[in-house]
């Protein structure tokens, strides 16, 4: 059997368009104008704890479980500072975190730390079809994972909201199909 995973980060909101560090509270903007239909039925739903996974998926109709695995990356004592507040007070540890994928946030995690612990989530999962809402930096991790990249190249994914990123797989060999938008071919 193939293990079949959907990734969908979360609707935009205030944390993100203001680049922010994540701290769980940041919910999304608005009404999302998509369905459960949007989104291929799976035997399960995951998310990455927060109220923006949350919201997301209550927005597209599923009902999922929180999965502490896919919590996002914890940036430590930044959480729920913005970049540039942080750039502006600690642009040196800033600029070691974001160059130096073993290098933990103040507090918090490495990129390493983060793409190993979504890396042991993704390798448990079932033969079957799974969907995630989860965080950007978590469909990153899994990326990097599932195709054995150099955790470096974590900054350079670009995840859009509302988007879908699919792999498949077996055996620890992993298929990617990336990008697409929910609801499309």
């Amino acid at each position: 059997m193939t293990s079949r995973l959907l990734l969908v980060p979360p609707a935009i909101g205030p944390a993100l368009r203001e680049a922010r560090f994540y701290d769980g509270s940041s919910s999304i903007d608005g009404a999302i104008r998509l369905t459960a239909t949007d989104v291929p039925e799976a035997a399960r739903v995951v998310l990455s704890p927060g109220a923006r996974c949350r919201d997301t998926a209550e927005a597209l109709g599923l009902r999922g479980t929180e999965a502490a695995a896919l919590a996002p990356l914890d940036a430590g004592r930044w959480r729920g500072r913005t970049l540039a507040e942080v750039s502006e007070t600690e642009g040196d540890a800033l600029a070691h975190w974001l160059a130096d994928p073993e290098h933990p946030a103040p507090g918090g995690e490495s990129v390493h730390q983060l793409c190993t612990r979504v890396g042991h989530w993704l390798e448990t999962l079932p033969d079957d079809r799974t969907t995630a809402v989860v965080e950007p930096d978590v469909v990153r991790a899994t990326v990097i994972h599932a195709l054995n990249l150099p955790p470096a190249a974590f900054w350079r994914l670009d995840v859009p909201p509302l988007t879908a990123t699919e792999l498949s797989g077996r055996s620890g060999r992993w298929n990617l199909r990336l990008g697409r938008p929910l609801g499309g071919q």
